[in-house]
């Protein structure tokens, strides 16, 4: 398939839009529903409207609509980079496809072993999620990422993903492996296994809202500077935001960009830790080769 074609460039063209117009219509729907505020003002996920459900009523959150927008933005964006895809590797996007496919690939095999190989496009999901929730704060919308209810949601499904394999060798085997090293123990590692979902929900979900948190309080605290300094000079002079312009903007990259990035990886390698370091290798190797020799048997 030739990149001029023109059925191609179209496809391409929807696209881009499908990555840009949801984040545009976002930004409209912010500037349109948010309150008029003074001074400096911290608060969660604002409420768009409720649905009445019979045991509970179901509030449709900032958190949510925003992360319905990066996963269509994600969804495009996978589209555009595997659009045309070839064995040659004619167009640029396929190398760009190919590089993260094999280093988060090689990420994976190094961290959870063959074994977890297949892991490679839930790590990706994790990695491309959490990173592009919490860069959403660069265009004025509020990070899902600062919502514990969705940090929340991703820890328990790594939390059942780690208890699946867990399982894998039998309940017995998990149920002995709250004993381990004593009995003793039993106690503080029944907690552990509880503590582990809501440690890496609360460590992802705290380190992005205190940045978000410091990002507001210095950006306020430089306005009240320029006003302090310049407040005195006749006319516009007295109004222009100086240390507003510039500053915030470097602060933005360490806690937009950098912070968010981290913690994405963090989470992802978290993930892999949990998951690999949980599974009892050795003891599912066992089981089933018993299991084939009692098959042979009958056979």
């Amino acid at each position: 398939m030739k990149e001029k074609d023109l059925r191609f460039k179209i496809v391409d063209i929807l696209l881009v839009l499908m990555m840009t117009v949801p984040i545009i219509l976002g930004i409209v729907l912010q500037v349109m529903t948010e309150p008029p505020a003074s001074g400096v003002q911290i608060t969660g996920a604002r409420i768009f409207f409720t649905i009445p459900m019979p045991l509970q009523d179901f509030p449709v959150t900032e958190s949510q609509v925003n992360s319905l927008i990066v996963m269509i933005v994600l969804l495009g964006f996978c589209l555009y980079i595997t659009h045309g895809l070839s064995e040659k590797a004619d167009l640029k996007r396929q190398h760009l496809a190919e590089f993260i496919v094999e280093k988060v690939d090689s990420l994976v095999k190094e961290n959870m072993g063959d074994f977890f190989a297949s892991f490679t496009p839930f790590i990706i999901s994790i990695l491309a999620l959490s990173a592009l929730s919490s860069l959403l704060s660069l265009f004025g919308l509020y990070p899902p990422t600062s919502d514990i209810n969705i940090v929340g949601g991703w820890a328990v499904l790594v939390f059942v993903l780690i208890t699946y394999y867990k399982l894998k060798a039998g309940p017995l085997a998990y149920m002995k492996s709250f004993t381990q090293p004593v009995a003793l123990l039993t106690p503080i590692n029944i907690i552990s296994e509880v503590a582990t979902p809501v440690s890496m929900a609360f460590r992802h979900y705290g380190n992005v809202l205190s940045g978000a948190v410091i990002s507001v309080l210095l950006g306020t605290a430089l306005g009240g500077l320029s006003s302090m300094i310049l407040g005195k000079l006749p006319g516009f002079l007295a109004d222009i935001p100086l240390f507003q312009v510039g500053i915030p903007a470097v602060l933005s990259i360490y806690f937009d960009v950098f912070s968010g990035c981290l913690q994405a990886f963090i989470f992802a390698m978290l993930t892999m830790m949990y998951v690999a370091g949980g599974f009892p290798e050795e003891e599912y190797k066992k089981k089933k080769s018993q299991k084939a020799s009692k098959i042979k048997k009958i056979n």
